[in-house]
């Protein structure tokens, strides 16, 4: 049994292609969105690296980073665990049997500076007996436009052992694609910030070396 549902969005500096929502035979249920990000792929990887915590998307409240390092081929390995929210409705947390919604995600992403790929794939590491949420993101340089990047992102939904899983599927299925919506405008705040800090270490670094060319001056 399959079930799919095509959604579009309005964009302004991002554009969704397109959402799909999938019941796959083994009782998930599959979104995937495919987005055009208007910035270069390493500008993108930086912000990306750097999303959270953002005012945007609060439910992801916690970064912890477990183990960085570089393979022999340049490939920057991250792994992080995620401290989340999920914010479920209280209906949905009866049918669950529990009132606790902090959950933890498990993050691994590679960086590949030389084939210009950012691949992040996570996972949830608690209610595991309940839900589990498997995602993938993958960011490489637009194919017609290099001052573009795309993003691919694939997530796996699958409710275990309680009344309704469909329901829920469905529900954790629309919080996604709405996070994808947050996730856009994190992205530009996130570049926007590092901009920011980028001309305020422009304009310290000025005036750190006009300091000593004026005290010459006076000295002459």
């Amino acid at each position: 049994m399959h079930r799919c549902m095509r959604m579009h969005y309005v964009t302004v500096s991002l554009s969704y292609y397109a959402s799909a929502l999938i019941k796959d035979p083994q009782c998930s249920l599959c979104v995937s969105v495919c987005v055009s990000l208007s910035h270069p792929w390493e500008t993108v990887t930086k912000a990306a690296m750097q999303k959270y915590p953002n005012p945007m998307n609060p439910s992801v409240f916690g970064v912890d980073v477990l183990d960085r390092n570089v393979d022999r081929q340049g490939r920057l390995h991250s792994k992080r665990l995620l401290s989340t929210e999920w914010g479920l409705p209280s209906i949905v947390r009866s049918i669950i049997g529990n009132t606790r919604t902090c959950t933890y995600i498990q993050e691994h992403s590679v960086v590949d500076p030389k084939e210009k790929t950012f691949e992040l794939q996570s996972t949830n590491i608690t209610f595991t007996n309940m839900v589990s949420v498997d995602e993938r993101l993958v960011y490489r340089p637009h194919p017609e436009d290099p001052e573009k990047t795309m993003l691919t992102q694939e997530a796996i939904i699958s409710v275990k052992g309680v009344s309704l899983s469909s329901y829920l599927e469905g529900l954790m299925a629309s919080t996604i694609s709405s996070n994808a919506g947050k996730g856009r405008e994190a992205m530009e705040w996130v570049i926007r910030r590092l901009n920011t800090e980028i001309e305020e270490l422009a304009i310290t670094a000025r005036g750190t070396l006009r300091t000593p060319m004026a005290a010459a001056v006076t000295e002459k």
